[in-house]
């Protein structure tokens, strides 16, 4: 098809390897800019879109069907590479966000215009010349989304996005205030499951962890009661509810440390939407609440039951 091996082209002009130049990743490149097979180069635009998008653009406008577990051979082999070439940006959500999209940077978008013209080998040479500078630039643009935050000491950074907003909130205000000296053992992120895994520790309270586990989404170890935390950071799912406190225990069997549960909220209007599903001897902390804790049922205000 010919807008495909113009797309070809131009990938093999801005530098791109073999690998990122497949009909898969040319459609990827047209579905961003918009480009069906009779649609103009010039009318190229860089609207936010979502990978869904490019299953559906292949299909309607080029008649290729992929199937929907291709979706991550999408994302490996053509988002994430043209992102680190500066060809596209995302914008800063959670990448399990249904939020989380993608567009040309507007120097991918203008050259794309000049494609079949007079213009495109000026064009092209002037893109070529700065490229290396976008690079740059658009690194440190997707580094400044990212947040610090201190774990046990250490500095590290979380990926943009509410439910990693929170998993700070859990680590700085949450722990200090009600888990003071605990350990973090383990704390995930949107984009590296495991940042922190103190897998010789985990194994030395007992924690026995198989594929198949989902880890809660932080938990702490305070040593000098022998408590063991185990916190759900809910922006949209996952609460301590019922099943998800068997699961956990079922996890944890040859733990000995007293254990404690709780759902983190960022703020009360979230926590009212799930308040009827959690379950009962759990803990509710509010990040707009820092200094409060809900606890349901029970006659202790914090601890093991």
């Amino acid at each position: 098809m010919e807008k495909i091996d113009g797309a070809r082209r131009f990938l093999e002009s801005v530098g791109m390897p073999r690998e990122q130049r497949t009909d898969l990743c040319c459609l990827t490149l047209l579905t961003l800019a918009g480009i069906g097979e009779y649609d103009r180069w010039e009318n190229a635009t860089n609207e936010w879109t979502r990978i869904h998008d490019v299953l559906r653009f292949a299909r309607v406008q080029y008649h290729v069907d992929y199937a929907e577990n291709t979706r991550e051979t999408i994302r490996k082999q053509a988002m994430h590479p043209f992102r680190r070439a500066a060809l596209i940006e995302d914008n800063g959500k959670a990448t399990n966000s249904p939020n989380y999209r993608y567009r040309l940077t507007s120097e991918t978008c203008a050259l794309l215009r000049c494609m079949d013209t007079s213009a495109w080998f000026e064009r092209l040479e002037a893109f070529s010349a700065v490229h290396e500078s976008l690079i740059d630039i658009y690194a440190s643009k997707k580094r400044m989304q990212k947040m610090p935050v201190k774990i046990n000491g250490q500095a590290f950074t979380f990926s943009a996005g509410k439910h990693n907003q929170l998993q700070k909130a859990i680590l700085e205000e949450f722990a200090p205030r009600f888990a003071p000296g605990a350990e973090c053992l383990y704390v995930g992120d949107t984009i590296k499951k495991d940042l922190v895994k103190d897998a010789p520790k985990l194994k030395e309270i007992g924690f026995e962890i198989t594929l198949h586990d989902k880890m809660p989404d932080v938990v702490l170890y305070r040593a000098d009661k022998d408590w063991i935390y185990f916190i759900e950071s809910v922006t949209s799912v996952g609460p301590m509810d019922p099943k998800r406190i068997d699961e956990i225990m079922s996890m944890t069997k040859n733990v000995m440390a007293g254990k404690i549960f709780v759902t983190a909220f960022l703020d009360f209007k979230t926590y009212k939407k799930f308040a009827e599903s959690l379950a009962w001897e759990t803990e509710v902390w509010i990040a707009e609440m820092p200094d409060h804790m809900i606890h349901l049922n029970g006659d202790k205000f914090m601890g093991p039951h």
